[in-house]
């Protein structure tokens, strides 16, 4: 992925995500999708923003259906932020960097 985002799959997302000591947002995405591509550089902005304070990562829908599929994930891109091992807040679709900072934000209790 880069240097701030990393990829995440079935098998890692409970270690990764839910087991994580700070908020991670997860990017739930794939290669056809157009939006996905769109939002790409904006999650990779906040990724830099946010490293060392919270984690950013993605998983691909088509390669780890289990978990979008657990997560009820219909559409993409979906982002969800988990806090402590629970979803904190989700948007789907396109949205601003601001919109995912704040997110970021009310999860570190900025």
């Amino acid at each position: 992925m880069s240097e701030f985002v990393r990829e995440v799959t079935d098998d890692s997302f409970d270690n990764d995500v839910l087991q994580s000591e700070v908020p991670v947002l997860v990017d739930f995405w794939a290669a056809w999708c157009q939006p996905c591509r769109m939002i790409a550089p904006t999650v990779e902005a906040v990724a830099e923003q946010y490293d060392g304070k919270a984690k950013v990562v993605k998983l691909n829908v088509d390669d780890n259906n289990q978990t979008a599929q657990r997560l009820g994930i219909k559409g993409i891109p979906t982002l969800i932020l988990f806090n402590g091992g629970s979803e904190a807040d989700r948007v789907v679709g396109v949205t601003s960097k601001d919109n995912l900072s704040r997110m970021i934000d009310r999860a570190l209790g900025a």
